[in-house]
């Protein structure tokens, strides 16, 4: 394992470009942040905003050559599909599909940043494009990044929690009902107070849930019965949803999350009840996997401890147990993943991977949300076979 790590960081950088993800927005800095954290990327391009200021500055930030800062995604595919190894999609949401499709014709490899679109018309175009072009596309989900939550996944598959019998998936935030030090509202970016057919809400937390309980889990949704609301400082969007859903295997999952929750920075809990034990997991405890056995016994689990396989190993260790690692650490071994990935897709033109995902986990998740949203509206059941 010393060797291959060794080998890891002694690799050729893949050479990649941002569209979107200027100096101004979070998404940007974590991204960069974490492309230089192994030393396995590097940022040679980008159209990292319309505000030509900004992209400027942001391109002087990133150290790329003025030359090869665009003012627009047409320029940028143009002249540098044959100088870079893959594009990563910041834009908004709400503008992610021209930029994914236009890199996905020029034979560009696409690494997008969660959610792959606003719906599921949306997504099946660009899964049809994808498809069409034998293309390489890959959407960032960085929670399972987490050595824990990868740590949790093994000790699900092992059987030690017997049969799974319900979970809950919470992600509570307070971004939309805080104020200032003014008192007055924090306003959020202007295209996250606007909703489609799926709310902004599920596109920014909704989709992260889906994916963590696939990632550990693995079973498909069949049915759902959802309430949303607006009990925030901006009435005109979602910011709270509550969700019922029934999954393959008769096993029941509570979905909670949204931005009216005060005292929640970002709430993220899974905890996952079985036959013989359960879990639990916080994302202000990133390290630490609490296991509850039938026998009444509770144990901490962490990366110190010596019962753990996964969140021990030496990729995940770039400090001792004791220091711990975090956001932009679990971004980075998604990074790391991705970067296996894509040479094995450079290499083969195919890819297969148990750490990252695709189009096709963006359709199933974009089904299951949709089907939240039609049953908050209608006030139903909604079966996703329909």
């Amino acid at each position: 394992m010393l060797n291959q790590t060794f080998k890891m960081y002694n690799r050729r950088p893949l050479r990649v470009a941002f569209i979107g993800g200027g100096i101004n927005s979070a998404v940007g800095r974590s991204h960069f942040s974490a492309l230089q954290m192994d030393g396995l990327y590097k940022l040679v391009a980008g159209c990292f905003s319309r505000n030509p200021k900004i992209n400027l500055e942001s391109g002087k930030a990133y150290k790329v050559r003025k030359a090869r800062i665009y003012d627009n995604i047409e320029s940028l595919i143009k002249n540098e599909k044959e100088n870079i190894d893959a594009i990563i999609i910041l834009t908004p949401t709400t503008f992610h599909v021209e930029p994914v499709i236009a890199a996905l014709e020029a034979h560009i490899p696409v690494i997008c940043e969660k959610a792959l679109a606003t719906n599921l018309e949306e997504i099946r175009k660009i899964y049809y494009t994808e498809v069409k072009n034998k293309g390489f596309l890959v959407v960032t989900y960085n929670y399972t990044g987490y050595p824990a939550l990868r740590e949790l996944r093994k000790l699900i598959k092992s059987g030690n929690l017997g049969r799974i019998l319900h979970f809950v998936a919470e992600m509570p935030q307070e971004g939309f009902i805080r104020c200032g030090l003014d008192g007055k509202p924090i306003k959020p970016q202007e295209w996250r107070l606007k909703d489609g057919k799926v709310p902004t809400v599920y596109l920014d937390l909704g989709v992260h849930l889906h994916q963590i309980v696939h990632y550990l889990i693995g079973a498909k949704p069949r049915q759902v019965i959802a309430f949303h609301n607006s009990y925030g400082n901006f009435p005109e969007v979602i910011d709270f949803v509550s969700a019922s859903v029934e999954f393959e295997g008769n096993i029941h999952g509570n979905f909670y999350f949204g931005k009216s929750m005060l005292g929640y920075r970002n709430g993220l809990r899974f905890r996952i009840f079985g036959s013989e034990a359960s879990v639990e997991w916080e994302q202000v405890h990133p390290e630490e996997i609490r296991v509850a056995y039938a026998n009444g016994q509770i144990e901490i689990l962490d990366r110190g401890s010596n019962k753990v396989l996964i969140c021990n190993q030496l990729r995940y260790s770039r400090f001792k147990a004791g220091h711990p690692a975090g956001y932009i650490e679990a971004f980075a071994n998604i990074y790391a993943d991705i970067y296996e990935t894509l040479l094995g897709f450079l290499n083969s033109g195919n890819w297969t991977s148990d750490e990252i995902f695709g189009s096709a986990l963006a359709q199933e998740g974009m089904n299951l949300l949709e089907a939240m949203a039609l049953s908050a509206k209608t006030r139903s059941i909604i079966r996703l076979e329909d």
